[in-house]
């Protein structure tokens, strides 16, 4: 039997590459466009991605621009992924807005690629990103665990989160016209603060790692430290995503997350105990911070796949690559 196919854009980013990962395991054959404007190209991939133990002949890899890749490609595929978009931590969210609305462009090009040929993918998925919830629900003074309809396009739609956040809701608005309008088979995820040890540093979640590894004292937050968020493991994101694909109707969205908030200043706090560093923890208010509170209600996600990574083990695991890669001195503290 012929294995089945998928694409992955934006394949060689963080979630990308973990994504690519799974899928080789699973059997299938991997086309991966990627122009590497951010993501690592293959031969630099962490040794625990790396593709080997067979595999190398089941991926073809697409150094392309994806808006230029679907000009001259079809999407028959048995399943794409769609994580092509100009991402970055807050300080290119909130620094170079434009960028970001590059994102709008690449979403636009997919859904008019993909329902407008035939045959169409058997399925496609869709990554947008908690940021596109209204920012008025995540305050000091009104904040809760946001929850899927929250995202109404029939009803009263919110402030989203800057120009990404802008960008990913229309992405789900496409998505949903595709569904309705053209029969196509898309569900959308919305991950809440997805991490892993082989992010980048200018994500918080590997910086705090850092900073705390490297014995800093003070250890510095961004903006007031106090900040919530939802942390999940990149492991658990993928697993959540296949175990739900084909649970989901067309056009349907789910959060991806761990249901939990944790501050940035806790989440240093946990570091120093993990990994034996005392220091004081302060916070940087000249620093961009975003919204207050930003966690999701995850019981729709629960109902087919719960987290089995935790925020403890998490960092367990980021301190520990970022040993063994010589990104922080190696460790003299040992877990019990």
């Amino acid at each position: 039997m012929s294995k089945p196919t998928a694409l992955v854009t934006g394949g060689c980013g963080f979630v990308g590459r973990h994504f690519v990962n799974w899928l080789l395991r699973h059997g299938y054959q991997v086309t991966v466009v990627d122009n590497l404007s951010t993501g690592l190209a293959p031969e630099a991939w962490p040794a625990h991605l790396r593709i080997s133990g067979g595999h190398e002949s089941s991926v073809t890899f697409q150094l392309a621009d994806f808006r230029d890749y679907a000009k001259e490609a079809s999407p028959d595929f048995d399943l794409i992924a769609h994580f092509a978009a100009v991402v970055g931590g807050r300080l290119t969210i909130d620094g170079d807005p434009l960028s970001v609305a590059t994102d709008l462009a690449i979403d636009a090009t997919l859904f008019n690629w993909v329902v407008k040929q035939r045959p169409m993918p058997r399925k496609v998925l869709y990554f947008s990103s908690s940021a596109a919830y209204p920012i008025s629900e995540q305050t000091p003074d009104n904040n809760y665990p946001l929850y899927e309809g929250l995202i109404d396009f029939d009803g009263k739609l919110g402030l989203p989160d800057m120009t990404y956040g802008w960008s990913k809701l229309t992405g789900e608005f496409l998505a949903r016209h595709a569904a309705e309008k053209y029969g196509l088979d898309v569900v959308v995820y919305r991950p809440f603060s997805g991490y892993g040890e082989d992010q980048d540093f200018t994500y918080p979640f590997p910086g705090i790692i850092r900073r705390v590894a490297q014995g800093e004292s003070p250890i510095v937050v961004w903006g007031s430290g106090d900040q919530l968020r939802d942390f999940i493991y990149i492991e658990d994101v993928i697993e959540a995503v296949f175990a739900t694909a084909d649970r989901l109707q067309p056009g349907e969205a789910l959060n991806l997350g761990s249901g939990e908030g944790t501050s940035f200043r806790q989440l240093a706090q946990l570091a120093c105990e993990v990994i034996g560093h005392e220091a004081q923890i302060v916070n940087d208010a000249s620093k961009p911070e975003g919204v207050f509170a930003r966690v999701g209600n995850c019981e729709r996600m629960f109902q087919y796949y719960r987290p089995v990574t935790s925020l403890r083990r998490g960092v367990e695991l980021a301190y520990d690559y970022q040993c063994s890669s010589g990104l922080v001195p190696p460790r003299v503290y040992s877990f019990s």
